[in-house]
This record gives structure tokens, sequence and C-alpha cells, in this order.
């Protein structure tokens, strides 16, 4: 087992993702709005274009550190406990356990990113209802409430908070088990080159790379996951599951329709990346 497979303490994995979380999705707003906006079906400029970048910012900081603190909690202590169990089987490996306790992270943590997710696109597009309009936090949380469009079984609770939750599970799964296995061995082979341990810069570069190769890959998905958290197209016509939002954009956009967003999308990710690893490896290393 190597160092980084060692049980982080819950709690310094819980405060330091979150703190970690924070900092990204603040610093890096502006980027994910515009990333947000390339994406909407109504188009960057009628979905706000470059105007009020930073509308959405509350929703954003309101979930980033509880969704970030339940990712890594999750696994931190996942990961060697999978490890072992694979160890005990004599089956896997180590990139293996980091694939499973990140995928298990990223469904805990979308328990409360979702909803984030939900509102914050609403707010950034400034789209309610299929509907051009700039409204705050709390207002936006009470009109998602009460859209039953697409919201699937929890609608009559939640109306359209989780609407995506499948959606997201699929990027977040798959972008998961591209970016941790190549972040903890990115480490490994740093670690193995200077024959100490990863610094916390060197494990922000890592996060960084990793973040903007499993960014790259899963933009199709994400595209598909803002849209149907937007709930309509741009005629106002409901979305009703993935697969629909899948035909209808590639029926009325075509192929390069679901690459929307890329760069920027690339460009969070590696940024964010790098701040966030670093961030979570430096506040994981004071409070272990």
């Amino acid at each position: 087992m190597s160092s980084d497979d060692k049980e982080v303490p819950f709690f310094a994995a819980m405060i330091a993702g979150g703190l970690a979380g924070t900092s990204v999705d603040v610093a890096l707003f502006p980027i994910d709005t515009i990333k947000t906006r390339l994406q909407s079906p109504q188009g960057f400029l009628a979905a706000g274009g470059f105007r009020g970048v930073y509308q959405g910012l509350g929703a954003a900081a309101l979930g980033s550190a509880p969704g970030a603190a339940l990712f890594f909690s999750f696994y931190e202590q996942l990961k060697p406990k999978v490890l072992r169990i694979q160890q005990n089987m004599e089956i896997g490996n180590e990139s293996t356990s980091h694939m499973i306790a990140a995928s298990l992270g990223e469904t805990a943590a979308c328990l409360v990113r979702v909803p984030t997710e939900v509102v914050k696109a609403k707010m950034q597009t400034a789209t309610v209802s299929g509907e051009t309009k700039k409204i705050g936090l709390v207002d936006t949380i009470k009109l998602v409430l009460n859209e039953k469009h697409g919201g699937g079984p929890l609608r009559s609770i939640t109306g359209g908070l989780y609407r995506g939750y499948g959606i997201t599970l699929m990027r977040e799964i798959p972008f998961a088990i591209v970016q941790f296995p190549l972040y903890e061995k990115f480490k490994i082979l740093v670690g193995d080159w200077q024959q100490s341990p990863s610094t916390p810069i060197q494990g922000a570069a890592c996060g960084s790379v990793s973040g903007g190769i499993a960014a790259a890959v899963t933009t199709p998905l994400d595209v598909l996951k803002t849209r149907l958290m937007l709930g309509v197209d741009k005629s106002g016509i409901p979305y009703k599951n993935a697969m629909d939002v899948f035909q209808r954009t590639v029926a009325e956009e075509g192929m390069p329709a679901l690459l929307s967003g890329i760069q920027p999308r690339i460009m969070w990710m590696s940024i964010g990346g790098f701040v966030f690893f670093g961030a979570y490896e430096g506040f994981r290393t004071i409070l272990s």
C-alpha cells in the first residue's frame, strides 16, 4: 500500500475538501458561467454573454463546501478499505480502488451538488421555465421547487432540484474514473522520480493535468447535464430525459454542439484542479 493509500482522518478530509472546493468555485466562477452559457440551448449571447458573470455565485458558494467535503470524506475513507478488500481477494490494483472510491464519493456528493448546480445554472443563464429574467437566489429556489417537469420520482417534494441527478452521475463517475487514478499515478511517478513524497504544489500540478484530460473526455456528458438541468430548450419546450436532450440537440444543432464549452471547461478544470488539489493537499497536511 502506498503512502497515499493510508487512511486520512475523517474530519481532516472533510474540512480540507470543503475549504478546497469553496476556494475553487468562488475563484473561478466567471469561467464556469461562460461555459454554462455556451452550453445553453438559447445560445451564449441570449443566455447573458459576458454580462453578470458572477450571477449565481451565492448558489455555488452555498453548495461547494458540503459537496466537496462529502466527496473527500468518502474517497479518503473508502480508498484504503477497498484496496484491502481487493488484496484479500487478490483482484484489481490500486487504480481500481481509486476508481471505486471516487465513484462512491461522487454518488454521495451529488446529493448536494445537483440541487446546487440546478439553481446555479438557472441563475447563470437567467432562464426560468423558458423565460429570460434575472432573479435572486431565494426566488430561483422557489421557482425551481415549483417546476414539475423532468424532476423524476422526487419531483412532488423537490420540484426540479434533482433534475439531472442521473446524468450528473453519468458525468461525474467517468470524470472521477479518469481523473483520480491519473492524479494518484502522477503523484507516485513524481515521488519515485525524486525519491520522496510529492509536495502539495506537485500534487496540485498532477491534479491540474488529470483534471484537464478528464474534462475533455466528459464534455459531451456535461453539455447534456447542463441542458437537462435548465429544463427546457430555446423554445421553452421541456426536456423529458437525457436521451431526449441528446436526440434533440444533435437533430437541431449537430454533433459539434456536444462539445460546446469545451475550451472554458478544460481551462476551468485545469486551473481549478491546480488550485483545488493544491489547497486540499495543503489543508490535509496541516489538519492531519
